[in-house]
């Protein structure tokens, strides 16, 4: 596992081609604010916008995970931890005010950025108040 790519994968790479050509900067791998040890994808801060690229096997894809033979109850563990630190550290940005993104890594990059592009743009947009 300790050879296994967490950062920089070809989606997230691909994804942040797109939003880099249309003119959004961002931060990659920023610590999680208040949680040791987890760090988000992509960041917009002022907006507070969080990006997870989940791989499908590591976190659980309901349609690519795959459940391996050998080993077969500590890995059943292993990915329960790790899908339940994901609800947990959404549930903790969320509880701080962020929108979390989280996307699986194989949707297309495109619908991906668009989405991205989407919810950053709603959180830029000044608040029309009465007035």
């Amino acid at each position: 596992m300790s050879r296994q790519g967490s950062r920089d994968t070809a989606a997230e790479i691909a994804v942040r081609k797109i939003l880099h050509a249309a003119g959004l900067r961002y931060r990659v791998n920023v610590p999680v604010p208040g949680m040791p040890r987890r760090t988000i994808d992509i960041v917009f801060g002022p907006a507070k916008v969080a990006v997870f690229l989940d791989g499908c096997f590591w976190h659980g894809c309901p349609k690519h995970a795959t459940q391996p033979k050998s080993n077969a109850e500590w890995w059943r563990t292993k990915l329960d931890k790790n899908m339940a630190r994901d609800r947990e550290t959404t549930e903790h940005l969320e509880a701080e005010g962020w929108t979390v993104l989280r996307f699986w890594e194989h949707a297309p990059a495109e619908d991906v950025a668009r989405r991205i592009t989407a919810a950053v743009a709603s959180k830029r947009r000044p608040s029309v108040g009465p007035g």
